[in-house]
């Protein structure tokens, strides 16, 4: 799912780069997709914690610290991608230099946001392929 909402987030960082397009289900559904990576990896985060966290740090410590990363890695993608969402739609309401503005902190929160969650994306497949439930 993290790299499905990395990939989801390149759309409207692409879309945004025109300031006039419009790209309004793009923004959402990028949005939607890392708030729903984002919950699920809430949701595991208890087994994690419970079965898997202690054996991993104890056989290879960096692979546990790789996780702890990528947690709050995830954390500020969801945050950028929200970010972007807000400005994106605060833009809708607004007109002239104010509008440009928000329209260009749109842009730039999903390129970060995309390029985090790659990283991010990459860090959990190197935790999943040491070791999953």
């Amino acid at each position: 799912m993290g790299w499905l909402a990395a990939i989801a987030l390149l759309h409207p960082a692409i879309l945004l780069r025109r300031r006039e397009r419009r790209a309004h289900l793009s923004v959402g559904l990028a949005a939607l997709a890392v708030t729903f990576a984002g919950a699920l990896g809430v949701a595991i985060y208890g087994g994690y914690r419970e079965k898997l966290r202690q054996p991993i740090f104890k056989q290879a410590a960096w692979v546990g610290y790789a996780f702890e990363r990528k947690e709050h890695l995830a954390f500020g993608v969801v945050m950028l991608s929200w970010a972007g969402a807000l400005a994106y739609l605060a833009a809708s309401f607004t007109h002239g230099e104010t509008r440009a503005s928000l329209r260009r902190a749109a842009h730039w929160s999903f390129v970060i946001a995309a390029v985090v969650a790659v990283v991010t994306a990459t860090l959990g497949t190197i935790v999943a392929a040491y070791k999953t439930f």
